[in-house]
């Protein structure tokens, strides 16, 4: 029998470990939720991850998994069987509040599951929290004014990125083992880069979505974790088609859950992406990775991908304008005064791309966008590039100014603050963020790793490997204090 675990490193069980235990009943789905209950309750007064508790419910459903672990009623265990999971509020559960973060959108319940929340709770897994986002999702910090600001447990003068930065910060916190996450910028990764955690951005189709924005392919829902094997066992469950979502690909990929070491492998490094002014740190923390892989025994070969800003901007810019922009667009015409300043910026601004850049002339940059990846990733199995080019901002910025000052050091344009927009341009291809190490600001670091279109086993191979090669684990002495 395993030895028993601690009482105080029960929340930072990763749910692999989690299901070992229940499997040896060495540990009870009860025991683990009530400790990362009673973590919550320590951590939230500082953290503000959590938009609802569901803290009852999620008791009484651990008490239903300990009866399929110990034999009852005939019912075997679920992937996720007795595993807390925090979810997104943005995604929809029947009869809870969706508001999106927004004052105008107070009262509003949902009519049925997303998705992934009927993934999740069909899979076992214990729904005990919901977590914060900045308003409708579309910032790289995370408060708003319904729910106040969610700060980086590893920092509290951080956010923790957004827009899935309440999900990531309970993670970091220790309240919740796994997080749901969605991507249409960067949603997942950045944040995930913020907490050191892993995070995973879904080629287009691998996982469903609902209703119109469904058919949007920069965006897609997607797991958070603590561990890349967490992060897998995540998104097994979440893959595969779903009716609501006929974009979704047949067959469901099952990703393996053991990967060989990357010998042989040809990886190309990317710092800057051609594009982004990279923070000194950020770019060490990426080259001590790359050092990592090379000596474990894969080709890295340094690349510069021939991108430019014009493209990049014409791009997304088009895309978000058309699109994602307009549902804020049409609650503000009804509700503007209810709306963050940086919901009114955003609206206001879409407002002008739209008269500046048409949508085909932003299919026509992504098109070139695409191309010169597919090119330049050609003789490699994999390219790895910084998450953020800078290590941070501050908790409670709006981003909506000129540029992004950090402890008084000027950073530049806070549109350049994240590089992961470059692949939701480019959303067939898989990518995964792990951390990278630490920087002078107290905060984890992260790398993307980023595949070839619908090529996700290698993400994972690849991070697997940086896993056992540069440990990021919340072991006792790593984790934060709060």
């Amino acid at each position: 029998m395993p030895p028993a675990v601690a009482d105080h490193d029960l929340p930072y069980l990763s749910a692999t470990e989690a299901r070992q235990l229940f499997e040896s009943r060495s540990l009870s789905p009860v025991e683990l939720v009530r400790a990362v209950i009673d973590r919550a309750e320590k951590t939230e007064p500082v953290v503000n991850a959590f938009a609802e508790r569901l803290f009852d419910e999620a008791l009484e459903q651990a008490r239903h998994a300990e009866d399929r672990f110990l034999g009852k009623n005939g019912r075997s265990p679920r992937p996720l069987e007795g595993i807390p999971v925090a979810a997104k509020e943005k995604h929809a559960m029947a009869g809870r509040s969706l508001t999106e973060g927004s004052l105008a959108k107070r009262g509003n319940v949902a009519t049925e599951n997303a998705p992934v929340i009927d993934r999740i709770l069909d899979a076992g897994g214990i729904i005990h929290a919901r977590t914060t986002t900045p308003e409708f999702s579309i910032a790289t910090f995370t408060h708003s004014r319904i729910w106040g600001l969610t700060r980086n447990p590893w920092n509290p003068e951080f956010t923790p990125g957004g827009s899935s930065g309440g999900s990531a910060a309970a993670l970091a916190a220790g309240s919740a083992l796994l997080a749901s996450a969605s991507d249409i910028g960067g949603s997942t990764r950045i944040p995930a880069a913020f907490t050191g955690t892993v995070g995973f951005k879904a080629p287009y189709g691998r996982n469903p979505g609902s209703g119109a924005l469904a058919a949007d392919h920069y965006r897609g829902d997607g797991p958070l974790a603590r561990t890349v094997d967490d992060c897998v066992l995540f998104q097994n469950v979440l893959a595969g088609p779903d009716p609501r979502d006929h974009a979704t690909i047949r067959p469901k990929l099952t990703l393996p859950t053991a990967y060989e070491d990357v010998t042989g492998m040809r990886i190309a490094l990317c710092v800057r992406l051609g594009a982004y002014d990279v923070h000194p740190e950020m770019e060490a923390n990426t080259r001590a990775t790359a050092r990592a892989l090379a000596e474990a025994g894969a080709h890295v070969e340094e690349i510069e991908l021939p991108w430019t800003q014009d493209d990049l901007l014409t791009a997304f810019a088009g895309h978000f304008a058309t699109i994602f922009a307009e549902t804020v667009t049409e609650v503000a015409e009804q509700h503007r005064d209810q709306l963050t300043s940086y919901a009114q910026n955003y609206v206001d601004v879409m407002a002008f791309v739209r008269t500046q850049v048409t949508y085909l002339g932003s299919l026509r940059a992504e098109n070139r966008l695409q191309t010169q990846l597919a090119q330049a990733m050609g003789p490699y199995d994999a390219l790895i590039c910084p998450t953020t080019a800078v290590p941070g901002w501050h908790a409670g910025d709006d981003m909506t100014g000129q540029r992004l000052v950090v402890n008084g050091e000027d950073h530049g344009e806070t549109l350049w603050a994240a590089m992961t927009l470059p692949f939701n341009i480019n959303n067939r291809c898989p990518v995964l963020n792990v951390p990278s190490g630490q920087s002078s600001w107290g905060l984890p670091t992260g790398v993307q790793i980023v595949g070839h279109s619908y090529d996700d086993a290698t993400v994972f191979r690849v991070g697997k490997a940086l896993e056992g090669l540069r440990p990021w684990t919340y072991t006792p002495d790593r984790r934060p204090v709060l």
